[in-house]
């Protein structure tokens, strides 16, 4: 079995994954509440919360799976990118149990996790596909044509899409996380109650800061006490937009390749609107689509191992790489 640890943001996740792709266990303890009072991941406290869960998640996933650290080959854990404080909690829990039991570890790329979350059964996807992720903190086009890696075509000039569904929610007074709450909202509103630009910037990049501002001045021009009314309507406006940005792109992505194939993961690839836009697209599972280490331990199959004890100087980075 290969062991995953995930931390690199407020989700603080271990799972038990098999060689096969069969996922036996996948825990995510989710810190959603801790930070809906300051409206977003606050780095500092998202790596206490971690110290606190880590040791936790694995003992449960461990239980979940009907296993001991007998039963376990490998580590897998994210080394980056994210918030460098709530990697280097996981990365050291990672290396302690692999050290202490002279086992090898995956150093894991958080954005091939998410990729590799398609490659996980019942239902693997083979590459080559195009592929969307969309997250919180990432929002990129990539071609896939094998399982260990992929090619950047395209990613966004400003905000992340996930970014732009929290900065989005906020301004219309809603909970943390952004994007569940305006997809929630928008299923009582029109869509095409206002028209929210949709930035055509060169290639296949992406720009969601206009969109942001143009909401902001919808909100502010509103006459008082009309906000209330509005919200549905502003949110399911604002939520078109932002999806039709990302089909419009994904699909001339899929064109320029020749891709027959196209595949979306990410915390946004849960947008309900975004799932029924491209019906014919691989979907990561829904428990799969935010954060979790039962992709961390896939994309460690792909990913040569590094054998005890040469991972010991192994860093977490805050950057893509």
């Amino acid at each position: 079995m290969i062991l995953g640890v995930e931390t690199s943001c407020d989700e603080t996740a271990a799972a038990l994954v098999t060689r096969g792709g069969e996922v036996l266990a996948n825990v995510v303890s989710s810190q959603a509440d801790l930070h809906a009072r300051y409206g977003g991941v606050v780095p500092e406290v998202a790596s206490r919360r971690h110290l606190e869960l880590v040791v936790p998640v694995v003992r449960e996933a461990l239980a979940e799976a009907n296993a001991t650290l007998d039963d376990i080959e490998t580590v897998a854990v994210t080394n980056g990118p994210g918030l460098i404080g709530a990697l280097l909690v996981g990365l050291s829990a990672a290396k302690a149990l692999a050290w202490a039991r002279r086992l090898a570890l995956v150093p894991v790329d958080h954005l091939h996790g998410h990729v590799a979350s398609l490659y996980l059964e019942p239902e693997p996807v083979e590459p080559p596909f195009a592929c969307l992720l969309a997250s919180g903190g990432h929002t990129l086009l990539l071609d896939v044509r094998d399982h260990g890696g992929y090619r950047v075509l395209g990613t966004t000039l400003d905000d992340a899409a996930g970014e732009a569904f929290d900065k989005g929610a906020r301004l219309l007074g809603l909970g943390y996380p952004g994007g569940a709450a305006i997809d929630r909202l928008a299923r009582e509103g029109d869509a095409e109650a206002y028209t929210f630009p949709v930035a055509r910037v060169p290639g296949l990049d992406f720009s969601f800061s206009g969109l942001k501002t143009a909401l902001l001045y919808a909100v502010r021009d509103l006459p008082h006490g009309e906000l209330e009314r509005r919200r549905p309507d502003l949110a399911a406006s604002y939520q078109r937009a932002i999806i039709r940005a990302l089909v419009e792109r994904v699909e001339a992505a899929a064109s320029r390749l020749g891709a027959e194939q196209v595949a979306v993961v990410g915390g946004v690839a849960a947008n309900s609107e975004l799932r029924a836009s491209l019906p014919a697209a691989a979907l990561a599972p829904l428990p799969l689509c935010t954060d979790n280490a039962a992709m961390i331990a896939s994309a460690a199959r792909f990913v040569e191992a590094i054998p005890w004890p040469g991972y010991l100087a192994v860093d977490a980075r805050a950057s893509a790489a």
